[in-house]
């Protein structure tokens, strides 16, 4: 699957879902769904957890 059918496959559900149980559904969808992408993410080793504490302390300063 390319990134483009991704995309527009993604797109499409978080539509399905608004117009099937509302907005609310929809928004917390889209955020369950970010929150297992940074899950793989981090256990992939793609993102370090680390860095993110790093870069959000250096921002303070």
């Amino acid at each position: 699957m390319s990134r483009q059918q991704f995309g527009f496959l993604a797109g499409f559900l978080v539509v399905a879902v608004w117009a099937a149980a509302g907005a609310g559904a929809a928004g917390l969808a889209v955020l369950a769904g970010l929150a297992g992408w940074l899950v793989v993410r981090v256990l992939d080793g793609d993102l370090a957890v680390t860095g993110l504490g790093d870069r959000a302390g250096a921002r303070r300063r």
